[in-house]
This record gives C-alpha cells, sequence and structure tokens, in this order.
C-alpha cells in the first residue's frame, strides 16, 4: 500500500516527522504486511494545526456543497468495496465472507443513511417561545477509532465531523491501520477541502492523549476499552471539552423458557462467536431460564463443537483469529479464569484448535454453570466465548442482568411480544435486541453506565458534533 507509512495532513500524504515504526502483522500467519510510522507529538500538533486553519472556512460551507462531498466519497466507497474488505481480512482476520457481508457493508449502509439524515437537518428552527435556535458546528474533533470494526467506527465518526461542517483528526488503531489509509485516499478523491480531515497514524499514549489534551480540540470521539475511555475523559478534562465514548459491554441474553430452544440458543452461540466474539455489544452472558436450562447446555455444546476455525482468506462461515497476540494472551487467562473458578466447560478451552500452529487462534468455547461473581461473567472478554448462567423467574433474570459495570446492549428471546417489552423496559442498556432483530442505521448505537456516554448514527450522531445557539431578540 503506497500510503500505508505517511500521514495525511491538509490535504496531502506527507513523510512523518517521528522515525518510530510498527510492524502491521496479519494474525492469522503472524506475518507483517507491513510497517506504519507511530506519530509523536510534533505529528499530531501539525495534523490539528491543519484542521484548525479549515474550520474556519469548512464550517462556513453550505448542507449543499457537504452532501455533494459525501455523494462522492459514497460512490468512490462502492468502487473500492473489494479493497476495504480485504484489508480488512489481511489486518483484523475477519473471515472473507464476513468482512464482506458485514464489515465493509458498514462502509456503504451507514454512510448512506448519513446523507440522507443530513438532507432533513434543521440548522434553524423557532422554538415554542419565539425564539430562534441554531446549529452549528462544535470545532475540530479529535476520532480515535478500535481495530474490533474499524470501517464502522471510522464512518460513524469521520462523517458526522465532516457532515455537520466540523474539521477533523482521525488516529485509527494501531493493529488495524491500513483500512483507514484507504478511507483518507478516497476522501481526498471525493474532493473535501484540504485540512478538513487528517489521519495520523500512532499509539494510545503518545498520539491519542496527545489529542484529548490538545487545546485546539473541541471535541473527542473514543471507541474502545472502557479503561482506555476513562484515561482519554481525564485528560480532555483539561480543556473542558467535549467527550463522547462507546465503550465496553457484558450483554445479557435472557432466554425464556417458552422459545424454540434448538432455534434461539444455536443463534445466541453464533452471534458470540461473529467477528472471533471481537463485538463489544456480542451477547456473551447467556442467561437461561432453568426449565429449559439442560436442553440449552445440550444445544451449545453440540454447536460449540461444531463450530469451524479457519483461514481468514476462504470463503465459509467459520471463525478467524483474534486480532494481536496480546488478545490471544487476554482470552486465555480469563477462560483458564472461568476453569478455576468452577464453570462447567462444555467445548473449547485454552490452546489453539488442534492442529494449528499459526495465528493467534482459540478455541470456540462454551462455559456452563457460571454465577454472576465469575470473571467471566464480570469481565469483557472480547473473544469468542459464552457464559451460561441459569435462572428460575423474570424478576431474577432482571436483577443477573442489570448486574454488571455495563450498559450497552441486551438481548431478550421470547415468543410473548408483551414479556418482551415488559422486561426490556427494566433493563439497563441502551439497545435491546429481541428475538435476533439487528440495529438498523440510523439507530443511535450507545449505552448507559460504564458503555459510554453519547450515541452514534443517525440524527444522534449528527447532534452530538454541534453546538447549540441561541438567538434573543427584543
Amino acid at each position: 500500500m503506497e500510503n500505508a507509512g505517511k500521514f495525511y495532513i491538509n490535504g496531502k500524504w506527507i513523510d512523518p516527522i517521528s522515525s518510530e515504526k510498527m510492524d502491521v502483522i496479519n494474525p492469522a500467519t503472524e506475518e507483517v504486511i507491513t510497517q506504519i510510522t507511530l506519530a509523536s507529538e510534533e505529528d499530531v500538533d501539525l495534523a490539528v494545526a491543519a484542521a484548525k486553519r479549515a474550520f474556519a472556512t469548512y464550517s462556513q460551507t453550505s448542507i449543499e456543497q457537504r452532501l455533494g462531498w459525501l455523494e462522492n466519497l459514497l460512490a468512490i466507497y462502492k468502487r473500492r468495496y473489494s479493497e476495504v474488505a480485504d484489508t480488512i481480512t489481511a489486518e483484523l482476520g475477519a473471515p472473507t465472507t464476513m468482512a464482506h457481508e458485514q464489515q465493509a457493508a458498514a462502509g456503504t449502509d451507514h454512510l448512506a443513511d448519513f446523507i440522507d439524515v443530513l438532507r432533513k437537518l434543521k440548522l434553524e428552527e423557532t422554538l415554542h417561545n419565539g425564539e430562534t435556535l441554531l446549529r452549528e458546528p462544535i470545532g475540530v474533533c479529535g476520532l480515535i477509532t478500535p481495530w474490533n470494526w474499524p470501517i464502522n467506527q471510522i464512518v460513524l465518526k469521520v462523517i458526522p465531523a465532516l457532515a455537520t461542517g466540523c474539521t477533523c483528526v482521525l488516529k485509527p488503531s494501531e493493529f488495524t491501520p491500513l483500512n483507514a489509509t484507504l478511507y483518507a485516499e478516497m476522501i481526498h478523491e471525493a474532493g473535501f477541502p484540504a485540512g478538513a480531515f487528517n489521519l495520523v497514524q500512532g499509539a494510545g499514549p503518545v498520539a491519542g492523549a496527545t489529542l484529548s489534551r490538545h487545546p485546539d480540540i473541541a471535541m473527542m470521539s473514543f471507541t474502545g476499552s472502557t479503561r482506555a475511555g476513562k484515561a482519554i475523559t481525564k485528560d480532555a478534562a483539561e480543556n473542558v471539552k467535549r467527550v463522547t465514548l462507546e465503550l465496553g459491554g457484558k450483554s445479557p441474553n435472557i432466554v425464556f423458557d417458552d422459545v424454540d430452544v434448538e432455534d434461539r440458543i444455536t443463534f445466541s452461540v453464533l452471534d458470540v462467536f461473529n467477528n472471533s466474539g471481537q463485538t463489544c455489544d456480542a451477547p456473551t452472558r447467556m442467561l437461561v431460564q432453568r426449565s429449559i436450562y439442560d436442553e440449552a447446555v445440550k444445544v451449545a455444546k453440540r454447536v460449540g463443537d461444531a463450530a469451524k476455525v479457519g483461514d481468514p482468506r476462504v470463503k465459509g462461515d467459520h471463525i478467524g483469529p483474534l486480532v494481536s497476540h496480546i488478545q490471544f494472551d487476554r482470552v486465555q487467562t480469563l477462560i483458564q479464569a472461568g476453569i478455576d473458578e468452577g464453570a462447567t466447560l462444555l467445548a473449547g478451552g485454552v490452546g489453539k484448535p488442534d492442529g494449528v500452529n499459526e495465528g493467534y487462534f482459540v478455541k470456540p468455547t462454551i462455559f456452563a454453570d457460571v454465577n454472576n461473581t465469575m470473571r467471566i461473567a464480570r469481565e469483557e472478554i472480547f473473544g469468542p466465548v459464552v457464559a451460561m448462567i441459569p435462572f428460575d423467574t423474570e424478576e431474577e433474570a432482571i436483577k443477573i442482568a442489570n448486574d454488571t459495570p455495563y450498559g450497552l446492549a441486551a438481548y431478550i428471546q421470547t415468543p410473548d411480544d408483551a414479556k418482551a417489552d415488559r422486561v426490556a423496559r427494566k433493563l439497563r442498556a441502551g439497545m435491546i435486541r429481541i428475538n435476533g432483530a439487528f440495529p438498523r442505521p440510523g439507530s443511535p448505537f450507545g449505552g448507559y453506565k460504564q458503555s459510554g456516554i453519547g450515541r452514534e448514527g443517525g440524527l444522534f450522531g449528527l447532534e452530538d458534533f454541534m453546538e447549540i445557539k441561541m438567538l434573543h431578540k427584543p
């Protein structure tokens, strides 16, 4: 990739000031794909300065102008769609079928929805008291995106920033940097003014912290771990920046005894295994009503034993590797913790799958007889690991579900619409998925408690990047 070692600043691909390099590793083979440069504070300062200069004029562009650039970008993205999917397969390890059908698809789905929402956005309105309200871009935005759904998160941050008239500096995860480079090339080709969008690669403790603390950054938008989100919030507090966060989760999945057990348990297990379990709102805590618990355990074991792990370059519905050796080690530690704390290991376990010697592959793992005090029920594992917890009553299920520091998502499995609605209203989570329903583009994505602040997607995603100004006239 021609621009992999460069930064995109002020409309040009430039050589970084920093000389610190990092290998980009293919997690399926552990081979080096290429190298990136990790930004220094001086590199970040250069990008922020470009965004600050551009804001003076870019913030004054019309919605019609921005729609033109966004529509150009959508057409370019569709043309380079396969490049995006193939890049995500190489650097994340997402199986090619999943990368094409889910990972890359997020780039078109969210962008198309933002275009529709922007067309309807009201920048000026008259309130009930006769006074005038204006919506204006907040300023220069620092955007930090994760490795697990990389292009999805880039689009959910970069597009609302540019759509509302903000300028921005993007720092993607250093583990999956190449799809961000592709996206920067597309933004350049789409014709956005120089400095409106800037890209630096780098590590959180240097590049991320410099953005968070920078006095010329008006807003930080971050997706990643709760630990890192807390650090960014503390750094941003010095300048009283706006901070939006999409953080971790430990989502409960309540399976009531009126379901088709085979169907709902199979779906629930495979939903956790999707993306190798590296999804923040995955239904990793499976709460099963005791009257069907034994049957559910048998189905879950059968599904877990049948799950295939394999080469992500090969088409199919198999599971790919984890993103890095760091993530591999963390998942191994937590699987061992589940064993040590007395959970029943139904499928999988520690170590790599049989016959696998290279790559960060793990065994798809299912635990039964888990209680909600165990580490595998409390901590976000971020791997293909399911924890099954029995419950007796609806009230107990709600209590267990809400007993978590997180509140990103919750799942309910029941054909009883009244029960689903009743339970959903008592769950402390930002998104409730009933009977496998998948969130649609434009719906606000985000959670309660330590799962974050703010929402991404659609109108709510645009509003986070805007300030409110009131005009009081005599």
